[in-house]
């Protein structure tokens, strides 16, 4: 089959039959309901947009429809036809695709070898399909080189990728999860044109987002989730976000989500740590500011700013320039860490962004993801393969960050987003550090958990520490942090107290 030879799905002649239907659909894991009892349907050429907080079984669901895990009972209905995949490659050559949130892609293999995978050839010869992968990528209006390897790719260019392997193996129902969680706001509203398009194409597409203004503006229909059960299903012209809100956690939140900006602190305490003229090739360019203990700084900034990279430098995970490579300063002290063990030892956290890649160790229980960090610090490795000490350590921040005790048998892969991200955070608190720098600690986020996440940078704040967060986000920047720097083109543009700071502001210096 040439890729570009692919035509469209065609849209169902008669729209009122659901192309897909789940009836009494119910998932169970180790006796506990990840879905009970959902109806779902989906119709040709419907953007369905499926919203709820983490661990309400939106991603439980999808995976069932796309073939990845089978319901423990229900009923699976396509084309008006009871079915049953064994396999995601059953429900692909049925038509049913799903782009995950991390992306399923080869990272060794090239975009052209990845549209083809599940459908090669005996005989294959490269330049033949590079060229039918680059035809329908510029079908597709993407910008990707199909020669280039996918460990090469941005987050948005991979994406592109899935998309058009969807495309190519002719999919009828496409399901994004959390499509636009590590998008600009420009490859968003692409993103949004190609939905508009399959939708025009007769595709149908579940959507899976925390963004509720995303799903409000994209979507024809949106359903709602909580605990596993269906609680709401009605057209999006009938919801709002306030709505939403308060079906996916049961009460109002909307007025505490994103609070009032913090009054600036007027006494400062000691000055932890110092960024003087650090530069790193051309990505960061003479970046200066300090943290003090006590207060929470905000960095903000479009992405490709510089942002992540000082937090990596500061953390040892990264190298500056040896030479005219600046100098960082721990409570006056300069400091040039190796590895990452040297930065923990001198007590600064880093809390990754990417969750799945560098996050966690996911066939671990969430005991000892916390327990395993802690053997990496001094002081705990004289706890050697402590039982006690392991339950202790992971009672304390299971009740601290209010991590789903239920599933602290799963193994973290198995865990919902929300929940993944709580034992992120919880394995680096657990070292006791005294500077913890928070990169994006919301994103793929659920409305009901923010708030909880907020609340903990505050109180670590208050505790006496110097707080760091990144965020893409300037409502959160705004409501959590004391001070805020904008970074610009790998350097600090601007720098506000959170009195006097807008998003205006922010954005003026962010992008001029």
């Amino acid at each position: 089959m040439d890729m570009v030879k692919a035509p469209p799905p065609a849209a169902a002649t008669d729209t009122s039959e659901p192309v897909l239907r789940i009836v009494k659909g119910s998932k169970i894991y180790g006796g506990v309901h990840a879905i009970e009892d959902v109806d779902f349907d989906l119709y040709p050429g419907e953007v369905h947009a499926l919203v709820g907080e983490n661990g309400a079984g939106k991603s439980t669901l999808c995976k069932a429809i796309a073939g990845a895990i089978a319901l423990t009972s229900g009923d699976y209905i396509l084309d008006g036809k009871p079915a049953r995949f064994e396999q995601p490659r059953d429900a692909l050559a049925a038509g049913v695709c799903m782009v995950y949130q991390e992306t399923s892609l080869v990272p060794t293999m090239t975009a052209a070898q990845n549209i083809e995978l599940g459908n090669e050839k005996l005989l294959t010869r490269f330049r033949k399909l590079n060229i039918q992968a680059q035809q329908l990528l510029q079908s597709l209006n993407f910008h990707v080189d199909p020669a280039t390897p996918v460990a090469m790719l941005g987050a948005a260019k991979k994406q592109m990728v899935e998309i058009a392997r969807a495309i190519y193996h002719r999919a009828r129902i496409i399901i994004f999860d959390e499509p636009t969680a590590s998008l600009t706001p420009e490859e968003i509203v692409h993103f949004f044109h190609l939905v508009r398009d399959l939708r025009a194409r007769g595709v149908s597409v579940i959507y899976i987002s925390h963004a509720l203004e995303e799903s409000l503006q994209i979507a024809d229909h949106i359903t709602v989730l909580r605990d596993g059960r269906l609680v709401a299903s009605a057209p999006a012209s009938e919801l709002t976000r306030a709505s939403l809100i308060q079906h996916m956690v049961g009460r109002d939140v909307a007025q505490t989500l994103y609070g009032k900006a913090r009054p600036a602190r007027h006494v400062r305490r000691e000055k932890v740590l110092t960024v003087e003229n650090v530069t790193m090739g051309m990505t960061v360019k003479n970046m200066s500011f300090s943290v003090y203990a006590g207060e929470v700084v905000g960095i903000a900034g479009l992405i490709g700013s510089g942002r992540t990279e000082i937090a990596k430098i500061i953390f040892g995970a990264l190298k500056r320039n040896l030479i005219n490579g600046g100098t960082i300063r721990l409570r006056g002290k300069p400091v040039r860490y190796r590895v990452p063990k040297q930065a923990i030892d001198a007590g600064i956290a880093y809390i990754t962004e990417d969750r799945k890649l560098n996050g966690f160790f996911e066939t671990m229980v969430v005991d000892d993801n916390i327990y395993i960090t802690n053997l990496a610090t001094d002081k705990g490795w004289r706890f050697l393969l402590s039982k006690l000490r392991r339950s202790e350590i992971a009672n304390y921040w299971v009740q601290r960050l209010r991590i789903n005790a239920l599933q602290r048998k799963a193994r973290i892969i198995e865990l919902s987003g929300g929940n993944q991200q709580k034992v992120v955070v919880a394995k680096s608190l657990a070292q006791d550090p005294s500077i913890i720098i928070f990169d994006e600690p919301t994103r793929g986020v659920d409305v009901g958990t923010i708030p909880h996440i907020h609340a903990e940078i505050r109180r670590l704040a208050d505790e006496g520490k110097a707080v760091v967060v990144i965020s893409s986000y300037l409502p959160e920047i705004l409501s959590v942090c004391d001070r805020i720097l904008v970074a610009r083109l790998g350097r600090i543009a601007a720098e506000f107290d959170a009195a006097t700071a807008t998003e205006d502001k922010i954005l003026y210096a962010a992008i001029h």
